[in-house]
């Protein structure tokens, strides 16, 4: 069996157990599909630029291609970490909490432009 359909526990995408009655559930049915969607189409974008290396297309459009690639990827991460950084800052009974998830995405969305 594939290494990603049986993740350790723990792991940052998926959460194993069972959630406890006053747990919140990391990703929520909505979410899973937005996410699996998002990465549906930059799988279709990357067999589309490996189309483009077999026909030997220019450096430029080919380094475009990845450039958009990335940015979606990033785009990915970032909804991850949001999704993660709610659930706990939540959890956490914080009384700052959205103040903190603010701060925390504004330097993440900065550190994935950079990138």
């Amino acid at each position: 069996m594939p290494a990603w359909n049986n993740p350790p526990r723990g792991d940052i995408l998926l959460r194993m157990s069972t959630p406890r009655a006053t747990e919140q559930v990391y990703l929520d049915d909505e979410q899973v599909r937005s996410l699996v969607n998002a990465l549906s189409r930059i799988e279709g974008h990357v067999g589309s630029v490996k189309r483009m290396v077999e026909d030997r297309r220019c450096a430029d459009e080919l380094l475009t291609q990845v450039a958009a690639v990335k940015a979606a990827m990033n785009r990915v991460a970032v909804r991850v970490v949001e999704h993660e950084l709610r659930l706990c800052l939540t959890q956490c009974g914080a009384a700052e909490a959205d103040e903190r998830f603010d701060t925390a995405m504004k330097a993440l969305s900065s550190m994935l432009k950079r990138s």
